[in-house]
């Protein structure tokens, strides 16, 4: 019961929220601002983090890249990760969208590319991408309603990480004219 009045007040907000900006495919060169995500549970973040970093300095596109860090964090464990950038379970709400201030720093940085690199998005992703107001999103898996104008799927059978995904972002980006 709880679920089915969780997703009610989820599709409410959604609608609510929703950016009514139009997406689409858009060149290197109308890009002048990015938002990427990763997840801190994939082993290959921190490389991940800085092969974005490093890619949009040197097209002089500036940025910013967030974590999702949904795991358990005990009182003696520590955040890996800038806690100003950083989305975790104590940041949702109870229907599962990020706190406001999280939102705030996000639009602050005023993204065209809006990136997730997070494999299995749950609705904190939805919400982020959904109410983004960046021209251009990709992803790494569709969510309902097409929110994503490129999507960047693991091959059949293969598990890949997210650097991989960002190195075929990366070659794809290139090749938009």
């Amino acid at each position: 019961m709880l679920e089915f009045v969780k997703n009610i007040f989820r599709k409410r907000s959604l609608k609510r929220h929703a950016s009514s900006i139009p997406t689409g495919i858009l060149p290197l060169t109308q890009i002048k601002s990015y938002v990427a995500i990763i997840d801190v549970e994939d082993t290959s973040y921190d490389t991940c983090k800085s092969a974005i970093m490093n890619y949009f300095r040197s097209m002089d596109i500036r940025g910013s890249v967030f974590f999702q860090d949904f795991r358990k964090i005990g009182s003696e464990d520590r955040l890996i990760t800038s806690i100003q950038t950083t989305i975790t379970k104590k940041d949702l709400d109870w229907i599962g969208r990020p706190s406001k201030y999280k939102l705030g720093v996000m639009e602050k940085e005023d993204p065209d590319l809006f990136i997730s690199l997070i494999k299995e998005p749950e609705f904190a992703i939805e919400y982020l991408t959904k109410t983004s107001k960046a021209r251009f999103k990709i992803g790494r898996k569709q969510m309902e309603g097409n929110l994503f104008d490129l999507v960047i799927t693991d091959p059949a059978g293969k598990n890949i990480s997210q650097l991989e995904s960002w190195n075929a972002i990366k070659n794809y980006l290139g090749k938009i004219r």
